[in-house]
């Protein structure tokens, strides 16, 4: 098995080295391949990785910032691995728990794994922020009668042809809401496992906002309005 990590980078000049570094320093159970994508940075981003030098990772560029659902669109046409798995450069998500999302594949468990992020005590926490995505999760969980823990997680892991088959549309932060909810539709259940997690403040650069919460739950109750089923590519 091949996994593809994919990594939609934006303005990230103080961290991308970092998180490069970090993600392919991981001790991956299968071959891997990163693929970057630097979707219209205006700082030095785009300076780091032209000196990255690395055979696993591949950098395409967007000329204009198109959020990190068209980021994610790009990587994932051009991904190359029978799996895949989001990882953002922020550093909040650490890379050393992607074979953790991978066991339950590879013994045969599940098919969609989602990391599970547990929001316990941290500095960097934001109540409001944390009660959104309670509220955004909630909201999935009752329109498609699931039980799911994160749904806005990063982490979302499954097969490459399954992602390209949902045929996600949202541009931006949405698409997070748009995979869980096309996913769910096809009566997809994610398998879930507890992941580790450092919140960045605004003042880190932190992008996300209260506007991406209350889109989630539109395309949420979008998707749930839909009369035909997509029809179910995985088990």
């Amino acid at each position: 098995m091949k996994l593809s990590i994919l990594m939609p980078v934006y303005n990230e000049e103080e961290r991308i080295a970092d998180a490069l570094k970090q993600a392919l320093a991981v001790d991956y159970p299968c071959e891997i391949e990163l693929v970057v994508v630097d979707d219209g940075s205006r700082d030095g981003t785009g300076e780091v990785l032209g000196r990255a030098d690395d055979a696993r990772l591949r950098v395409i560029t967007h000329q204009r910032n198109a959020g990190k659902g068209a980021a994610i669109k790009t990587a994932v046409d051009s991904a190359e691995g029978d799996y895949m798995v989001i990882l953002d450069a922020d550093l909040e998500y650490d890379p050393q728990d992607i074979p953790r999302l991978l066991a339950p594949v590879l013994d045969g468990r599940a098919t969609v794994v989602y990391g599970n992020r547990t929001f316990g005590s941290h500095s960097a926490y934001s109540f409001w922020y944390v009660m959104g995505n309670k509220g955004v999760t909630m909201a999935a969980n009752v329109l498609f009668n699931s039980y799911i823990g994160d749904l806005e997680t990063c982490f979302k892991l499954m097969p490459v042809e399954l992602y390209r088959s949902l045929e996600v549309r949202s541009r931006g932060f949405g698409m997070e809401a748009e995979v869980t909810g096309k996913l769910l539709r096809r009566k997809i259940r994610p398998y879930e496992v507890p992941i580790s997690y450092r919140a960045r403040g605004r003042e880190e650069g932190k992008k996300i906002t209260w506007k991406d919460g209350v889109e989630a739950i539109w395309i949420l109750g979008r998707e749930r309005a839909r009369r035909r089923p997509a029809v179910s590519s995985a088990r």
